[in-house]
């Protein structure tokens, strides 16, 4: 008998594969990408302290989070919210979802918003 692999269970496991040497320090944090089927949520995170610095979502600017301008304006927001705390370099970490689409727009808008990655 065949077991079906659900695409959530293969994203987690490339998301832990991924965490195993990803992480966020208070010098350089982890820029964390959620993706559902409406919303696209960001957190800029400091692993060593266990806190969240930063976070933005498509939910909470009330824009369309399940196109790629929801995506912009997330990745614009939490850049604009990192500089304003003084944090310019980041890591970053896509979720184990593919760098593209709307979790390519979120990264490539945040650069250009000021994040360097």
């Amino acid at each position: 008998m065949i077991k079906k692999v659900s695409k959530n269970s293969t994203r987690l496991a490339r998301h832990a594969r991924v965490r195993k040497t990803v992480s966020g320090t208070p010098e350089m944090p982890r820029l964390d990408v959620f993706r559902s089927n409406k919303q696209i949520y960001a957190q800029v995170i400091d692993d060593v302290n266990g806190v969240t610095l930063v976070s933005s979502s498509s939910l909470a600017l009330k824009v369309n989070g399940s196109n790629i301008e929801g995506a912009k304006a997330v990745g614009t927001d939490i850049a604009k919210k990192c500089l304003d705390k003084k944090i310019k370099t980041i890591v970053f970490d896509r979720g184990g979802y593919q760098y593209h689409g709307r979790v390519a727009a979120l990264a490539e808008a945040a650069r250009e918003a000021g994040l360097e990655f």
